[in-house]
């Protein structure tokens, strides 16, 4: 007998993370022995007990939990799979790393690049992703025009958007990593949210490259690489967010 909160159990099996798997439940996408699920924290028995989400019979044995960085290259889709038929990270994978049922753990827009961590570690994603966790994203960013100090201040006190105010973003001017001129740091991960603070601004994003989420730095990885993640790196993504800044030396 092995029982686990419902929610852990299909984190555990690879099915996406916490977040999502909330809303399956939420919206009466699982059942349990054959009854729709009313709350995440039901414990069951993972030996015995049926579990369906979306119809589906799901495997509720732990899946072998793969860690891996990628650098997404321009042009690529976060998503593990596209209605347009367009490239995703997942298509970059080699294909031993098929099986698992990865997926991206914070997405970038079609248009930036940069890394990429995908997993079938649900908890981890949620903890990444939560901005409760403060972890924080770090973007190499080109613009047209020069940002002004009023335009730093105001990226530092909170962007209002549309859908809400934005907690206060770190701003970085840099030379030595052209033809980027700007570091900007932020620990939330709304859609498009850098370009759309800097939109609010009145500066088009020319080019934007994320470097680092947490203590994870993409280092010298070449643009659509993929490799492993270590155990240290693991288990530091797992620690409050450090708080230093970008160093072009990691580049």
């Amino acid at each position: 007998m092995a029982v686990v909160p419902l929610l852990k159990a299909l984190s555990e099996a690879g099915l996406g993370s916490r977040r999502r798997l909330v809303e399956a439940i939420k919206w009466g996408r699982v059942t349990v022995n054959g009854q729709v699920a009313e709350n995440f924290r039901h414990q069951i028995d993972i030996t015995s007990d049926r579990v369906t989400l979306d119809g589906k019979p799901v495997d509720l044995k732990p899946a072998k939990l793969i860690y891996l960085m990628l650098h997404k290259p321009e042009g690529v889709v976060c998503t593990t799979s596209d209605e347009e038929g367009r490239r995703t990270v997942i298509d970059l994978l080699p294909a031993k790393y098929r099986q698992y049922k990865l997926y991206p753990v914070g997405r970038l827009d079609r248009d930036s690049t940069g890394l990429v961590i995908l997993t079938n570690d649900g908890d981890l994603t949620y903890r990444l992703t939560h901005p409760k966790f403060e972890h924080e994203k770090e973007y190499l960013i080109m613009v047209k025009e020069k940002l002004s100090p009023e335009d730093k201040q105001k990226l530092e006190n909170g962007i209002e958007l549309e859908d809400g105010l934005t907690y206060p973003a770190k701003v970085k001017e840099v030379k030595s990593t052209p033809p980027y001129q700007y570091t900007l740091t932020i620990h939330e991960g709304r859609k498009r949210q850098v370009r759309r603070m800097l939109e609010m601004l009145g500066h088009a994003v020319i080019s934007l490259k994320r470097v680092r989420m947490g203590r994870l730095t993409l280092g010298d990885l070449k643009e659509g690489a993929v490799r492993e993640l270590t155990r240290q790196e693991i288990n530091a993504l797992r620690l409050p967010s450090s708080t230093g800044s970008y160093s072009t030396e990691i580049m």
